[in-house]
């Protein structure tokens, strides 16, 4: 990719039915989609507003690609997912930083009282139209593949919920070692999928129902 595509640090990923690839202003529409089916939105907000906001997002997320790079960083944000046969975008993969108090998990000392730390966390979410496919699976291995081998990355981690199975399959899918935290809080920390370089192995497929 060129510096003319405007993302020259983030390449675009392709695997059997996929594309990993930067997001573009014309992704917009299906952003916005995709972020009300999933319900992570504020409901109290009026649709323009949410639009504006999506729209104001994506402009930032974009530009961060190119910003990031200048400044030596690594390329945190988020990727458009879609389809190879027909082009459509079905969801959204991403490195984010992950700023929690990862001491109180087990495999991290297990201090109840643990101090926050930044970690390289995973990111991903597929249209409810699309899932049940493996999408997520395969989207979120060619994201990993690439930050251990093109970032050279030591660890990343996944956080979610107790109740999240279908986010805790695709980090057993990943080969992800997973981790449960002994203090409810924060609730988006009770489950933790922890995959290091050395550890890694191939994503088992998933099951289509």
């Amino acid at each position: 990719m060129s510096e003319a595509d405007g993302a020259p640090f983030v390449p675009t990923l392709e695997t059997k039915r996929l594309l990993v690839r930067p997001l573009l202003e014309t992704d917009l529409a299906a952003v916005h989609k995709l972020y009300l089916d999933i319900d992570w939105v504020d409901t109290s907000l009026p649709q323009t507003e949410l639009y504006d906001r999506h729209a104001s997002w994506l402009a930032w997320t974009s530009s961060s690609y190119r910003e990031f790079e200048r400044l030596y960083q690594p390329p945190l944000g988020d990727r458009a997912v879609a389809r190879k046969a027909d082009g459509a975008m079905i969801g959204l993969v991403g490195l984010v930083p992950s700023f929690a108090p990862f001491g109180q998990l087990p495999g991290f000392g297990g201090a109840a009282k643990a101090l926050r730390t930044m970690e390289m966390g995973l990111f991903w979410a597929i249209s409810p139209d699309a899932q049940g496919q493996g999408y997520a699976t395969e989207a979120t291995a060619a994201l990993v593949d690439w930050a251990f081998e093109g970032l050279l990355l030591d660890r990343l981690v996944a956080t979610t919920e107790h109740d999240n199975a279908a986010s805790i399959a695709v980090m057993r899918r990943l080969g992800m070692r997973i981790e449960t935290n002994p203090q409810p809080d924060p609730p988006w920390l009770q489950t933790v999928g922890v995959l290091r370089a050395i550890d890694r192995v191939s994503p088992t497929p998933a099951e289509s129902p």
